[in-house]
């Protein structure tokens, strides 16, 4: 038995959760979210616990029964608390700013670059070289924070870039050094 599947998930106060067949959606004070469950996973809520299980122990089963467990569970800590990430940019001369939803990016490139809020995801700038992502949807804030990096990767010789606040970049020894 999958040892994070097993695991009843608790649904907090405020939170209403709704299970039809394989349709798994959940009403918080952030927003609502939904997810289809796969067909051989099956979901039940009783009264404020959703279990998540498994008909067999078939390959297929085992690996869908944690991962649904998961989904569902991020859901619910995305529409009461949200999920938000840190973005720090090193450079001279590097720097964001907003404009309205949107930002503009100045990364050492000819022209500025300009990224779009999608729906759901708030973009806000902290200070000319910190920024944040932050929505209830954990993959698609996780998937905003990446293609935001990837505009310009963290250098491993001089360490310039947009990195994740925290993150440690591993810095190598340029032509001198010997």
């Amino acid at each position: 038995m999958s040892r994070i599947g097993r695991l009843p998930i608790t649904v907090p106060a405020g939170v209403e959760v709704k299970v039809d067949g394989n349709l798994v959606s959940v009403k918080g004070s952030k927003g609502e979210l939904s997810h289809s469950v796969p067909s051989p996973i099956e979901v039940t809520l009783d009264g404020s616990t959703l279990t998540v299980t498994r008909p067999n122990d078939e390959r297929e089963s085992r690996s869908l029964h944690g991962l649904t467990r998961t989904l569902v569970s991020n859901m619910i800590v995305g529409v009461t608390e949200g999920y938000k990430k840190n973005l720090e940019i090193v450079g001279t001369g590097y720097r964001v700013q907003a404009k309205g939803t949107d930002l503009e990016f100045a990364l050492g490139y000819s022209h500025s670059v300009a990224v779009k809020a999608p729906e759901g995801i708030v973009l806000t700038v902290d200070t000319p070289t910190k920024l944040s992502v932050s929505g209830i949807n954990k993959q698609q804030v996780g998937e905003v924070a990446a293609n935001i990096r990837k505009l310009r990767k963290p250098d491993p010789y001089k360490g310039k870039g947009i990195r994740y606040a925290g993150e440690i970049i591993r810095r190598k020894v340029g032509k001198a050094g010997k």
